[in-house]
């Protein structure tokens, strides 16, 4: 097990097929990683008082905190951090707590706070801080800090959405067999 998977209690980070972890990034007890997925460096996923799920083809890039909120007699559940597939999750990027649709842009620097869902085909711009429990709905371009609804995303931008993840899978593939070849 690589020196940036860590348990905590017993649990493990549980990785799908092709998956890319930086060695300069830290993986910390209950995340579950599907295939595909790319952690690029200086990231810290932190599973140890709720869980992580990351769906597939989803990229984490470099700097970005990721954590949860523990389970309590007042909120029986806590907050797990639920991300989707074909998400970019943009440099400095932190997410506590929320859940995230699928084919979601969070820009670079970006805070989603306990409780926030953001629906599928969502863009946040950099910058922008997402509240707690706010919903985000699907098909919008969203920012500001508070973050606020900009306008409907077009269609191009949509198409982006999976251009983005798509690139980033395919960066992650340069990266091991890069790491592969070397002696």
């Amino acid at each position: 097990m690589s020196s940036a998977l860590r348990p905590y209690k017993r649990l493990y980070p549980q990785l799908g097929q092709r998956v890319m972890i930086d060695p300069t990034s830290v993986v910390v007890g209950d995340v579950i990683m599907l295939d595909d997925v790319s952690i690029w460096p200086l990231v810290a996923i932190r599973g140890d008082v709720n869980q992580v799920r990351i769906g597939a083809r989803t990229n984490i890039q470099d700097g970005s905190v990721l954590h949860v909120t523990h389970k309590s007699a007042s909120n029986p559940e806590g907050y797990p951090l639920i991300i989707g597939e074909d998400v970019t999750v943009g440099h400095k990027a932190m997410l506590h707590g929320c859940t995230i649709g699928n084919r979601v842009l969070v820009g670079m620097g970006s805070i989603l706070l306990d409780a926030v869902v953001v629906e599928d085909d969502v863009m946040i711009g950099a910058g922008s801080l997402v509240p707690p429990g706010k919903r985000l709905e699907s098909g919008y371009l969203y920012l500001g800090s508070p973050v606020k609804q900009i306008r409907p995303l077009n269609e191009k931008e949509i198409e982006g959405l999976l251009y983005s993840a798509n690139n980033y899978v395919g960066w992650k593939d340069d990266y091991l067999t890069e790491s592969q070849t070397q002696p």
